[in-house]
């Protein structure tokens, strides 16, 4: 018999149809969103992943946000046939197959660079809308061809110069974009001290401390450097901190009356983002708004805020009937969405645990990070033995007590 070649004699030992792409089988071990943080922070340079990861001040907002939906009771009922279940209904007027939307990033780019792209594409194969952000860096169009068919939501920041937003409103209704969220909770830029440590600045620079931080992370900086160049939602270019950046765009002038000139220049639904209070909510319900967001903008701007989560149930009981009200900050599991839905949200946004995905595999990375968080959803549903998001309601979820004010 003739001696194998060396070749030959691996074949036999190894079975090559079994060997799979490395970074497919990095992202399937990912149990939780969690796991896809840690990927990421092994794979992307210290700026980007601060910038995504941290929050204003001494991030006790953030701390606080997680922190209020892991102290929740949930209450099943047993004895359901659960085979099934609908995990999807309306939201602003169309149907949405979870409760759950991709919430708008800034400089999204920089953490991977497929970006808002890879974000739009993911958000349409499994049913939910994608948010645009103003300081996105992905053009409106440009992610309009990206996701074709998918559903695009155009998040705003009230600038300076107002024309400007106008603009923006404008391109975004033309490229068939179905609603409009109003951010209201930045008249001016959070303190955010990491990414000062970190000198955070667009574009990034190869620095000797950027350098020494690059070194286990060549694929980010290759990707960066040889990609196309980044091209932002409403800025032609910019060479400086991201926080100069914020100072230059946001209005600490904005009112009523500017929101009132937005809605003029936009026919179809508008959502107001960063509600942080009853009152707020009652005053923004009276004007016709067709939803609010409850977000304290993820710990990143007055830390310490009120925690959305723990307003949810009275602002719920208040004008639930008069708008839909949606949530975020915090949000890391499919059973946090839930638990929202049960106290009376009508959708989600997910930003950190979205990029975290991004940051751990690009394209793959989003997919899975919303595969893990769609199962989460499902099976929560399953163990509490509900068969719709119409079924949830307050007797399955109890907030448990850590914070509360002193009397």
């Amino acid at each position: 018999m003739a001696a194998q070649s060396p070749i030959d004699l691996v074949r036999t030992m190894i079975d090559l149809s079994t060997i799979t792409n490395p970074a497919e089988t990095r992202l399937r071990r990912a149990s939780n969103i969690w796991d896809l943080r840690a990927i990421a922070k092994r794979r992307t340079p210290k700026g980007p992943f601060d910038y995504t990861d941290g929050a204003a001040e001494d991030e006790v907002g953030l701390a606080r946000a997680r922190q209020a939906f892991q102290d929740i009771e949930l209450h099943p009922t047993v004895l359901e046939d659960v085979s099934t279940v609908s995990t999807g209904w309306d939201v602003l007027g169309t149907r949405s197959a979870y409760p759950l939307a991709i919430a708008p990033t800034g400089f999204t780019r920089l953490m991977h660079t497929a970006g808002e792209t890879a974000g739009a594409r993911s958000a349409a194969a499994y049913g939910i809308p994608f948010t645009l952000s103003t300081l996105g860096t992905t053009s409106i169009e440009h992610t309009r061809a990206a996701s074709p068919t998918g559903r695009l939501w155009m998040q705003l920041y009230m600038m300076r110069d107002r024309s400007r937003s106008i603009e923006l409103v404008h391109r975004a209704k033309a490229a068939g974009y179905d609603a409009l969220h109003i951010t209201v909770d930045t008249p001016v830029a959070g303190a955010r001290h990491r990414d000062r440590r970190n000198g955070m600045q667009f574009p990034p620079r190869l620095t000797p401390t950027a350098m020494l931080d690059a070194a286990p992370k060549v694929e980010w900086w290759w990707s960066f450097l040889t990609g196309a160049p980044i091209e932002f939602a409403a800025i032609s270019e910019w060479d400086g901190t991201v926080a100069e950046l914020l100072d230059t765009m946001f209005d600490p002038s904005v009112d009523y009356d500017a929101l009132e000139e937005v809605r003029a220049a936009w026919d179809g639904p508008i959502v107001v983002k960063g509600v942080q209070s009853l009152a707020d909510a009652r005053r923004l319900a009276d004007l016709g708004v067709d939803a609010i967001t409850l977000s304290n903008h993820g710990g990143r701007q007055l830390d310490r805020a009120p925690v959305p989560f723990l307003l949810l149930p009275e602002v719920a009981k208040e004008v639930g009937a008069d708008v839909e009200i949606h949530l975020d900050t915090g949000i890391m599991s499919g059973t946090d969405i839930v638990a929202a839905i049960a106290l009376g949200a009508r959708s989600t946004m997910i930003g950190r645990a979205y990029l975290y995905g991004l940051m751990a595999g690009g394209q793959a990375g989003v997919n899975r990070a919303l595969a893990i968080l769609t199962d989460e959803i499902a099976r929560t549903m399953r163990l509490l033995g509900v068969h719709a998001l119409e079924e949830l309601g307050p007797q399955h979820v109890t907030q448990l007590e850590r914070l509360r004010p002193r009397r």
